[in-house]
């Protein structure tokens, strides 16, 4: 199982970004069923949306995020079910500077002993429970 960051779809859909090669990479890889299925939480989904909104207007944000949802090789994790346990994450995380959203990946990799992540953002470095991708 992958877990996606915002960091590495938006990277992915955004030509101009440095991390683009990068991503797409991984995307290959992912497609290709290296981790098996990849999740995309209800967190990461809002922050893509919300960015892609920003930086590159609502028709490229809702065609991004359409493609998201219609994807065979991603499954949606809606996340009130698990609202507590990543709020616990987001709380315990004793010094380390994890947004709410990025504590509730950390959450649900670790749900099934450990698993990838997606992303370019470094505070998942070092993070028991999480192998970051691309290394």
């Amino acid at each position: 199982m992958i877990v996606l960051d915002s960091s590495f779809l938006i990277a992915y859909h955004n030509t101009r970004d440095v991390h683009h090669e990068s991503a797409n990479q991984v995307m290959t890889e992912l497609v290709a069923g290296r981790w098996g299925r990849a999740l995309l939480l209800e967190y990461v989904f809002v922050e893509v949306a919300t960015v892609l909104l920003v930086r590159r207007g609502l028709r490229v944000a809702a065609r991004v995020t359409a493609a998201l949802l219609a994807s065979r090789e991603i499954d949606f994790v809606p996340y009130s079910e698990l609202f507590l346990d990543a709020f616990r994450t987001f709380r315990d995380q004793g010094d380390g500077m994890l947004s709410f959203t990025d504590a509730a990946i950390v959450t649900v990799s670790r749900r099934d002993g450990g698993s990838f992540v997606a992303t370019f953002d470094a505070d998942f470095t070092g993070i028991d429970g999480v192998t970051v991708v691309p290394a």
